[in-house]
């Protein structure tokens, strides 16, 4: 297996809907049970936007976190495969990398952006 510590996770979470796609198929990959994740998904708000509009005057955020089981499917990245988060993100808001790369991405990106380096 190939040296994947300097690998992360990038989450471009303005996108994320919450849809659990990347939860189950992490469950269903490593065999965990449903109490038992390798990723999850956090719900942050709803808060009053500072200058809101008659048609959207609240905001929320849905953020995919990595947990301690997270080894970005290292065997998977052997076989020159995407993780099975990444695979299977409805709304493609994530990317597996070099932590280098990420951070040049994440940059151009711009804000609700979160890099994760998993143990």
């Amino acid at each position: 297996m190939a040296d994947y510590s300097n690998y992360g996770l990038l989450v471009d979470y303005k996108y994320c809907d919450n849809c659990g796609a990347c939860v189950v198929a992490c469950q269903e990959y490593h065999d965990l049970e449903a109490d038992q994740f390798g990723i999850k998904v956090f719900e942050k708000g709803p808060w009053k936007k500072d200058n809101p509009t008659l048609d959207d005057g609240w905001d929320w955020d849905y953020v995919p976190v990595p947990t301690g089981r997270c080894d970005l499917c290292a065997a998977r990245l052997d076989e020159g495969k995407k993780p099975m988060c990444v695979k299977h993100c409805l709304t493609f808001c994530m990317q597996v990398g070099p932590l280098d790369e990420l951070a040049e991405k994440a940059a151009e990106l711009g804000e609700k952006v979160a890099i994760y380096k998993p143990m």
